[in-house]
């Protein structure tokens, strides 16, 4: 296997850091890279469409829940993890858009439901089946067996991490 940007970085730290193991760089800085490669290409598919990363991640919650794509904006806030103020402004945008509408909860006064317009679902359907093209293309050159181990890996340390936030 050639020699990569992180392989260099992680031998520069053995030569002047010897008193460490700095392997955990090569796995991490990988992971980071990919993930900001990747999600460069996803958002120029998204702009195509009008719509930002996470414009797409608001529209793809509400497609998510199912018909008739309807969530309130604190189930959505969570969901998303996100401050209210960062909804509201994705909100305000994507009403603008008329991708989404906001209306009154029929079981709350106080409360509004978000739900997708029909020019929303197909904004959506149409970005997420985009999006994936380059996600796609990029997994090719792993084999099938190779992304499901890749998956399998990734989905065991993330639930460690998530299971153990901040320590070990």
């Amino acid at each position: 296997m050639a020699e990569d940007p992180v392989d260099r970085i992680v031998q520069q730290w053995r030569r002047e850091r010897p008193d460490l193991e700095p392997s955990p760089m090569g796995i991490f800085g990988r992971i980071y890279r990919i993930a900001r490669l990747m999600g460069d290409r996803v958002e120029a598919v998204y702009g195509a469409y009008g719509i930002s990363r996470g414009e797409f991640d608001v529209l793809a919650t509400l497609r998510r829940a199912g018909e008739p794509y309807t969530l309130s904006p604190g189930a959505m806030t969570a969901t998303l993890m996100l401050t209210s103020g960062g909804m509201t402004g994705r909100l305000d945008r994507l009403e603008r858009a008329g991708l989404i509408a906001r209306t009154p909860d029929p079981d709350d006064r106080r409360a509004l439901r978000v739900s997708l317009t029909a020019r929303g679902v197909e904004v959506i359907d149409e970005a997420v089946a985009a999006g994936l093209g380059p996600q796609h293309e990029a997994l090719a050159v792993l084999s099938e067996e190779k992304q499901e181990l890749l998956a399998g890996l990734l989905k065991d340390l993330l639930g460690e991490l998530e299971r153990r936030p901040g320590g070990a």
